[in-house]
């Protein structure tokens, strides 16, 4: 399981990652540390949902160990990006008996006074049970 972090966003609010659940019922439990991602797909949108709310520990522990440097409070605090919305645009494999997935998303975003967005093809990886974001083909 990941390390528990407590939950300081109203988890009766739709889910940043553009489910149709709740954060209570969607990437809450898996910030919590209660639920692992079942699938490279929910793990992706978690780890959207974790970027909305600046959610390092979280997204460091979604990658393998030698990766989770680059995950830390202050450098998420400083940015200056506003996600603003999930598309995911196609996943292959990545589901419940897999232990490879790629899923291709699409994260909009406000930078500056300018939108932007986010366009890549990630891979994942389950490991010991656990998924995990390993790298990503950015796309055009």
């Amino acid at each position: 399981m990941t390390t528990a972090i407590p939950l300081q966003q109203d988890i009766s609010l739709p889910c940043p990652c553009g489910s149709t659940k709740n954060y209570g019922a969607c990437c809450g439990p898996f910030h919590q540390g209660v639920k692992l991602p079942a699938t490279a797909e929910q793990l992706m949108r978690s780890r959207y949902s974790a970027f909305v709310f600046g959610n390092a520990p979280y997204l460091a522990d979604t990658v393998p160990a030698q990766n989770s440097a680059g995950y830390d409070s202050d450098s998420l605090a400083r940015q200056q990006t506003k996600w603003t919305g999930l598309e995911i645009v196609s996943t292959e494999a990545g589901g419940l008996f897999d232990q490879t997935g790629y899923v291709e998303f699409i994260a909009r975003f406000k930078e500056k006074g300018r939108s932007g967005a986010h366009h890549e093809k990630s891979r994942f990886v389950r490991q010991n049970g656990k998924w995990l974001y390993m790298d990503g083909e950015f796309l055009p």
